[in-house]
């Protein structure tokens, strides 16, 4: 699934660069050429993955990356830090400052996407087009498509997007708040029952081959999907 990524590099070509051949594989992209461009933006919208450059004028990345890591919206972005470091000990300390990767510039585009991917798979599996099933249920990012034994599961575009969400967290309970940011949004401003309704609407579209009942509603904090369709709560 197509997702945002935000370019912090004062760099021009460099930025540009990467910009082109991330636009090449599916993703959107912005640019900020410093850390107070890129609070800028972020505000305004949070991006899916950061990449960061080490070395910038004012704020530098390491301390930028910190802080982000500091703040409740922002601490589960996706960070990817761009250096031409590459040390041990600098590697280390940009990983102990909340980067999730490390490249050493020069470094290839394709390397670059190969990197993404192996982060948002690990950090934010919802953003990749890999194919996810569970106990005979499948979901198909890259087709959009949802379907058991073959057959096709008729679903809306939201409630795809939350079973998505679902099926990449397995087992975790969700409160409706933080369903909100990662499916609507963090920028989009909805009443919390809005998730109740869709739910619904997702148990319903999931009746047919009974894996309405792989969704729990857990009392006080909100919802999860379990392999586990027995005791329907």
């Amino acid at each position: 699934m197509a997702c945002s990524i935000l370019i912090v590099e004062d760099e021009f070509a460099i930025a540009e660069l990467i910009k082109i051949n991330l636009k090449h594989e599916g993703y959107t992209t912005l640019i900020a050429k410093d850390a107070f461009q890129a609070e800028k933006l972020i505000k305004t919208e949070l991006p899916d993955l950061l990449i960061l450059d080490w070395m910038l004028p004012g704020t530098n990345g390491t301390v930028f990356s910190e802080r982000l890591r500091g703040n409740y919206r922002t601490k589960n972005i996706p960070i990817i830090m761009l250096t031409a470091r590459s040390s041990e000990q600098d590697k280390v300390e940009g990983l102990e400052h909340g980067a999730d990767d490390f490249i050493t510039k020069p470094f290839s585009p394709r390397e670059l996407v190969a990197r993404i991917k192996a982060v948002l798979r690990r950090r934010a599996p919802q953003l990749t087009d890999d194919s996810v099933s569970v106990n005979g249920l499948t979901i198909e990012p890259s087709t959009r498509r949802v379907k058991c034994e073959d057959v096709d599961v008729k679903i809306g575009p939201k409630e795809f997007k939350l079973l998505h969400y679902f099926m990449t967290h397995m087992e975790r309970v969700h409160s409706r708040t933080h369903l909100l940011d990662q499916v609507w949004g963090d920028h989009i401003f909805v009443e919390e029952r809005t998730v109740d309704v869709h739910i619904r609407r997702l148990r319903k579209a999931l009746e047919p081959t009974g894996h309405n009942n792989n969704i729990k509603t857990v009392h006080s904090s909100g919802y999860k999907f379990t392999s586990d369709a027995k005791d329907k709560k």
